[in-house]
């Protein structure tokens, strides 16, 4: 083969190799917000399409929020200095599989509330799988305020946790079956407990939480993604019951 020849062979392969980027980029971006086929057969189903608000409402039970949260690119982004408030699902969950995508700014503090609902006493409460850039965040001398943690309860195993820093996408998994409940993130498990367990009830009467009936007993609740005033984008929000 001659050299003008092996120029041409060499510029296809580059070109080739470019088609296939851009081809997996695309497919990544046409596959945001979306469900595969076996997700579908499993039972999964989409919290956020990526263009509305569907599905969500503020934490009192008004609608959704009119500044503060935005909808650009696929994703649901808390804008920093905003007042838009906490946000929750319009459904209530007990026996569930929540999986979510976030990626956090710099210093960020945030989170995940599940069994959320008005307590007799205690107000508006939920179990918070906690969303934090530990390294920055003012909050973060305690384990148990550290991402991933079941926050002010129970640390996030640090043996196992994999936490990518602000500007990358982490993904939170959240499962709960009857009393048992785990804390996944970027798929290995980091908090594991059961609801109603002497563990369980040592660690509430230890934390901040004091409600009627028990912090986190009750039987379903919504699940609210938390303003705390730091940027966080969410994507890929699902649910299995």
């Amino acid at each position: 083969m001659n050299s003008s020849n092996m120029k041409k062979v060499k510029i296809s392969l580059v070109l080739i190799t470019l088609a296939l980027y851009a081809f997996s980029g695309f497919a990544q971006q046409e596959s945001t917000n979306s469900l595969s086929e076996k997700e579908l057969r499993d039972g999964w189903a989409l919290l956020f399409d990526g263009k509305t608000s569907k599905g969500w409402i503020k934490a009192d039970g008004n609608s959704f929020p009119s500044e503060g949260w935005v909808i650009n690119d696929g994703m649901l982004t808390l804008e920093e200095g905003w007042k838009g408030g906490d946000i929750k699902t319009s459904e209530e969950y007990s026996d569930f599989e929540f999986s979510v995508d976030f990626l956090y700014s710099p210093s960020c503090n945030s989170g995940i509330k599940y069994f959320f609902t008005n307590y007799k006493m205690g107000g508006y409460l939920g179990l918070e799988y906690q969303l934090l850039d530990d390294v920055r965040a003012e909050d973060n001398t305690r384990e148990d305020h550290l991402c991933g943690a079941l926050y002010d309860i129970f640390p996030a195993d640090s043996s196992k946790k994999k936490l990518k820093g602000p500007g990358e996408w982490n993904t939170a998994l959240i499962i709960s079956q009857g009393m048992h409940v785990e804390h996944w993130l970027n798929g290995e498990k980091i908090v594991e407990f059961d609801r109603g367990s002497k563990k369980y009830l040592t660690g509430v009467a230890k934390s901040k939480y004091k409600s009627d009936p028990v912090f986190g007993m009750i039987e379903k609740g919504n699940i609210l993604l938390q303003d705390h005033g730091y940027a966080i984008s969410f994507r890929n929000i699902k649910i299995r019951k």
